[in-house]
């Protein structure tokens, strides 16, 4: 019996990460469109968003990932802005930047983070139905 090619196996992994990857991308889209409203971001002034803490998937260089209304996974980034007239450093909702960014995930990656939402998703479609 011939022994498989590693990187044969590997390859073959790797298809299967990126089309669970690309199914739960789909399943994401759907499932955020059936929550409306969708919530805000808890601390947010303009946020509506799910955040989705994966440990198993964290990296020093990511920040906040959340689930935004349009199904995809972004980091939030929020923070102030310096204000141009001197008058708007009084309000704070002035001065407030809140900022989506795509994340860029590698397909084991994406399937952690987006398990993790769709469940999030689904327990709060359930709370909803009663």
């Amino acid at each position: 019996m011939e022994r498989p090619d590693p990187m044969e196996l590997k390859a073959e992994a790797d298809a299967v990460i990126e089309r669970a990857a690309a199914r739960l991308r789909q399943l994401l889209k759907e499932a955020a469109l059936l929550l409306d409203p969708f919530p805000p971001f808890p601390g947010a002034f303009f946020t509506c968003a799910i955040e989705v803490d994966e440990p198993l998937a964290q990296a020093p260089d990511r920040g906040c990932i959340v689930l935004a209304p349009d199904g995809e996974l972004y980091e939030l980034v929020i923070g102030e802005e310096v204000p141009i007239f001197p008058e708007e450093a009084l309000d704070p909702v002035a001065t407030r930047k809140e900022e989506l960014r795509p994340v860029q995930l590698h397909p084991r990656d994406y399937v952690v983070y987006a398990y993790k939402a769709l469940t999030k998703v689904v327990e709060l479609l359930m709370e909803r139905q009663g």
